[in-house]
């Protein structure tokens, strides 16, 4: 798959657009169609899409992320995508719907087909639509499809309901959305080795910063090495009260079965569910017992 950041003419594509945050399964459904068009049409597929939300750059904000952007585009990857269209958003966000469609998508990309999700908006105030893309498939000689919305336990699923469940601690309705745990990367850094002293080491990570972040507690979790190897791990998202003063939440994990040195290796993190929240005991000797019940509640 190739990554592009400079417009330049890539004709004939099959095109998904979209920003697909967390890429679950509404926006797998999207670019499955775009992929498998391609297919029919006899030509490549691509995404086009934003490297950052637009939220970023319209309200200088944006909602904290689902995905890194490594992640996101692996994940496209494995999708079958064989672009994914890298646009700034400050170039494009005043122009209308028609400019955009005129001007970039059928400029640079003359696609024969597009799909998108059933509620996407584009152009100047957001006031191009499905009805907009689907009025002009006959001008510009493509093929267009809006996907449904895709929906589980009667929920729609989307971004900002999955961002929901993760700040909540429901991960595992975030799972049924994403179609996958949700999961962080990290780096093992040096921690205040208390957990070493009870009998629990921990491999400890800063969480990343502009990843949504679920409630401080213990986690039931799959932990992934750089070799591939899985490991069941139980973790603690948040401050330790117990230990530290500190006010910067940490990710400090759990590995069951797994002698060894992690310090500097990359771990990817995988959340099953919340087991409780956190808490600050009296004593080491009662966090001792706590983390006793906790793995308990593992088997």
């Amino acid at each position: 798959m190739e990554i592009i950041r400079e417009l330049r003419e890539i004709p004939n594509l099959s095109l998904a657009l979209g920003f697909f945050d967390g890429v679950h399964l509404g926006h797998q459904a999207v670019i499955s169609c775009a992929v498998e068009a391609s297919k029919t049409f006899g030509c490549e597929s691509a995404v086009l899409t934003f490297r950052e939300h637009p939220l970023y750059h319209l309200k200088g904000e944006s909602p904290n992320y689902i995905l890194t952007l490594e992640d996101k585009y692996k994940f496209l990857e494995e999708l079958g995508v064989d672009y994914v269209i890298e646009l700034d958003f400050p170039s494009v966000c005043h122009m209308t719907p028609a400019e955009y469609l005129e001007g970039i998508v059928i400029k640079y990309f003359s696609p024969k087909f597009i799909s998108t999700g059933f509620n996407h908006e584009f152009g100047v105030d957001r006031t191009g639509n499905v009805k907009f893309l689907s009025d002009y498939q006959d001008k510009y000689a493509y093929v267009y499809s809006a996907t449904p919305p895709q929906s589980i336990f009667g929920d729609v699923i989307s971004s900002s309901e999955i961002r929901k469940f993760i700040k909540s601690g429901v991960v595992d309705m975030a799972e049924s959305m994403l179609g996958r745990k949700f999961s962080v990367r990290g780096t093992v850094i040096k921690g205040r080795q208390i957990g070493k002293t009870i009998g629990f080491p921990t491999a400890n990570l800063i969480y990343p910063l502009d990843i949504v972040e679920p409630p401080f507690g213990v986690y039931d979790v799959d932990v992934e090495l750089e070799d591939g190897t899985l490991h069941r791990g139980l973790a603690n998202f948040g401050v330790s009260p117990t230990v530290s003063n500190d006010d910067i939440p940490m990710l400090e994990v759990y590995l069951l079965d797994f002698e060894g040195d992690l310090y500097d290796r990359e771990l990817k993190v995988s959340f099953t569910r919340m087991i409780r929240p956190e808490i600050k005991f009296d004593n080491l000797d009662a966090l001792k017992m706590q983390i006793g019940f906790d793995l308990q509640s593992l088997y």
